[in-house]
């Protein structure tokens, strides 16, 4: 089939200065959201219809062509003058052989199922409609019918009293033989309230060619739900994220409170998997079985192994937690951060681009950057790795067993040998010896008979 998606639409009521279709949804752009469902349906051709914003469509469009079998191909509409003449700007590049699917970039959770089922009622020569009953059908256009046959859609300014009563709406998205659209297209006119070209006027020249015109309905009212405004916006976030949630508690997930989670790409859960309120995960993030994540906590891109346990308010970027280790609260772990089975990270504990091994803790007040930590290590409260000297990073190499004493700074770059220990608030520029001692610290003085300033009378 050939599926055509309408992207052109300003979005006024948004009162922003990114297209319509580029809002995120979850952490995605509309349009991005149509654009997979409409290749999980495998079409020959998939053309999107630009206008506003047409150089941040197109760069979308670029992205998401990456790799793909079937590249979305682009058509231009300028001026908008309608959702007719947004078709007719696809029919070059139209395969007559197939029918055309059409789509709306700003109607994002339409589900394949709800399509398919579309298709599957429109066949080779049918003219499909998905509609719904809305309770308050207020600026839709309505399905009129006779002896319960479609036989034409009438927007909600061009309808009369008794047609605005109809609750049956149409959701815009149609299946059509593309010849015979093709036809219809080419004969619309814009004689109506708005001056525009309305595809739904094909309806009324597909009874009068003797083309049946059936209709197909999706599994929820909100498959058709489109954007026009930011409140609109945040209820289809919301539903959302509930249809998320719901799919999550199915697989046996505990949500302590599933309107409280928000997931922004891909979230795959292992068994008895806890996730407390408030927990944004954002790109591709695996929990293994038996993981804990506590209240508010940020997690993207990341993998999070089996029996680990997140404590509430941490930050986890493109990095790897293992097995049974203990992070948080307040810790943030960046890109780069691979943490083996047993690592205890606690309160306002960063590290970026650093390696522990087993079984080792950095349990207060550290930066641990460009690093790597052997097994069974310990970093005291205040310890920083100096891995940056303004212009290039250095490595710091901390061996198995060595014991780092609070306030100390590792001036990369440097290695700290098996066993060694340095003593608090050493300064530490040049390597310390395996099974050492090393302090680098000023010599504690008293002096007798010193006396506090105090403030001078004025």
């Amino acid at each position: 089939m050939n599926i055509v998606i309408l992207a052109a639409g300003m979005g006024k009521r948004m009162q922003s200065a990114l297209p319509k279709v580029l809002h995120p949804l979850a952490g995605k752009p509309l349009l991005s959201h149509v654009i997979e469902t409409a290749r999980s349906l495998s079409p020959s051709k998939l053309c999107v219809i630009y206008g506003h914003g047409g150089a941040a469509v197109l760069s979308l469009l670029d992205a998401q062509n990456a790799g793909a079998a079937v590249p979305i191909s682009a058509a231009l509409q300028e001026p908008q003058l309608g959702t007719g003449h947004a078709v007719m700007q696809a029919v070059p590049q139209l395969d007559e052989g197939v029918p055309t699917l059409i789509l709306y970039g700003d109607v994002p959770l339409t589900t394949a199922a709800s399509l398919r089922r579309l298709l599957d009622a429109a066949g080779a020569d049918k003219l499909a409609i998905l509609t719904v009953e809305q309770d308050d059908p207020f600026g839709l256009g309505r399905i009129v019918r006779d002896g319960g046959e479609i036989v034409r859609i009438v927007e909600e300014k061009d309808a009369s009293a008794a047609e605005r009563a109809i609750r049956e709406i149409n959701s815009g998205i149609i299946v059509a033989p593309t010849a015979r659209l093709k036809t219809w297209l080419a004969a619309l006119s814009n004689n109506n309230a708005q001056g525009e070209y309305y595809l739904t006027d094909i309806v009324a020249q597909a009874v009068a060619d003797g083309v049946p015109v059936v209709s197909a309905q999706p599994g929820a009212q909100w498959e058709v739900a489109g954007v026009n405004s930011k409140v609109q916006l945040a209820q289809l976030e919301r539903i959302h994220q509930a249809n998320i949630a719901n799919a999550l508690l199915e697989r046996g997930v505990t949500l302590l409170d599933p309107a409280r989670i928000d997931v922004r790409g891909e979230l795959i859960c292992g068994r008895d998997v806890t996730i407390d309120v408030g927990c944004v995960f954002e790109g591709k993030v695996e929990l293994g079985d038996g993981v804990h994540i506590g209240a508010h906590n940020v997690i993207v891109n990341a993998r999070i192994e089996a029996g680990a346990q997140i404590k509430p308010f941490c930050h986890i970027e493109q990095a790897v937690v293992g097995a049974a280790s203990l992070i948080g609260p307040y810790a943030r772990l960046r890109p780069g951060t691979v943490l083996a089975e047993d690592v205890h990270i606690g309160n306002f504990v960063e590290l970026k681009n650093a390696q522990v091994a087993a079984h080792s803790k950095a349990n207060h007040l550290a930066y641990i950057g460009d690093a790597t930590i052997g097994s069974r290590v310990n970093v005291g409260a205040g310890v920083i790795t100096c891995n940056y000297d303004g212009a290039n990073k250095f490595r710091t190499v901390i061996e198995d067993d060595a014991f780092i004493g609070s306030d100390c700074q590792l001036v990369a770059p440097v290695t700290v040998g098996k066993g060694a220990t340095l003593g608090a608030g050493t300064t530490l520029s040049k390597d310390a010896p395996a099974g050492q001692l090393t302090v680098s610290r000023a010599r504690q003085v008293s002096i007798n008979g010193w006396k506090r300033p105090v403030k001078i009378q004025k």
